[in-house]
């Protein structure tokens, strides 16, 4: 399906209105017009980019945004063909970016308001489709057949659930694609804006989140988990996939097909997990790592860099499970024996 998106943006600009909003200084051609905001790796020329990490220089360097917001020191790193927008703070003035190309960012629609339609007209519902009573469907959703929505939930705005789904009492669902034959729990929340602000001694400004949430076929969901969208790639939970209760997810984030997650996990913002990764009970992984194809974590641990595929890691910071044993089973040890001192009868 070729989806229209969930936002309408107010662009195209020049680069000289984004440097007034912004708080920039164009190193180029003022008049260029761009008319998006896109990460690094996928800018084209039509598009403003930023670069605030370096551990993503790499896709600065090979960069095709039309402009990209940078601090000064790192202004002659930006490629040729790629206008610098000079900031003392990149990821402020790409939040003040979004917010001028998204002025509809910051909240998300559900239904219509005014209106007195408990399902919007505008909304395709397949037949065989079943909708509970006190259940709300957002304008241009779309319910596949078998699909049953229990009461109290709601649909957002072009939301699209499958054929075959449950969607539990009381869930929301915005911003989100879902597959066939997904179960999503009571109180699931889907789509809502990730946890993402410009910290700084002026005040937390908050980065509009213009991305989506991706759930592909048979994938369940426990009771009070969530899954916030992207900031601007989607969030992505991938085939098979199982989640326990009150999980966690951060936007951006990149599940691959038949993981299991168990309960009060948190994944941070832009980690990416291979399949068959699975991740222990209270256990919870740092932003922007990688945790490779059959990995596991032990419950209650955290890793803080990449796992490799296949990798078995306990503790915190997490490490290879064997290493953790011998570790606990030395402290273990020492205790005993230091209880065995005569000052400590």
């Amino acid at each position: 399906m070729n989806h229209p998106g969930f936002f309408n943006t107010a662009g195209p600009f020049a680069l000289a209105e984004v440097a007034a909003a912004t708080e920039s200084e164009v190193r180029g051609d003022a008049g260029r017009k761009v008319n998006g905001v896109q990460p690094l790796s996928e800018a084209t020329p039509l598009h403003l980019s930023f670069f605030d990490n370096r551990k993503y220089l790499p896709q600065l360097l090979s960069t095709r945004a039309g402009a990209c917001l940078v601090a000064a020191q790192f202004a002659d790193r930006v490629p040729e063909g790629t206008v610098a927008l000079v900031t003392k703070a990149p990821y402020r003035a790409f939040a003040q970016a979004l917010a001028l190309f998204y002025p509809e960012g910051m909240r998300s629609k559900a239904a219509e308001a005014g209106s007195d339609h408990r399902i919007s007209p505008s909304a395709i519902i397949e037949e065989g489709a079943e909708i509970e009573p006190g259940a709300i469907i957002g304008p241009e959703a779309r319910i596949g057949a078998g699909t049953r929505i229990a009461a109290g939930a709601v649909i957002g705005y072009r939301c699209s659930i499958g054929r075959g789904c449950y969607i539990g009492p009381l869930c929301s669902v915005v911003h989100a694609l879902i597959g066939d034959r997904v179960i999503l729990h009571a109180g699931v929340r889907i789509g809502q804006d990730g946890f993402g602000f410009a910290m700084g001694r002026q005040g937390h400004l908050k980065v509009p989140q213009i991305g989506r949430v991706i759930i592909q076929d048979d994938v369940e969901i426990g009771a009070n988990s969530t899954v916030d969208r992207g900031a601007l790639k989607d969030t992505i939970i991938g085939e098979g996939t199982k989640i326990d209760n009150l999980v966690q997810i951060g936007h951006n984030v990149v599940i691959g097909r038949h993981c299991v997650i168990v309960g009060q996990v948190g994944i941070s913002g832009s980690t990416e997990l291979g399949d068959h990764v699975v991740m222990g009970g209270q256990s919870g992984a740092v932003g922007h790592i990688k945790i490779g194809n059959g990995a596991q974590i032990a419950g209650g641990s955290h890793p803080k860099d990449d796992v490799p595929p296949g990798a078995v890691l306990a503790g915190t910071p997490a490490r290879p499970f064997k290493q953790w044993a011998r570790e606990v089973a030395a402290v273990t040890r020492l205790a005993r024996r230091g209880g065995d001192r005569p000052e400590d009868e």
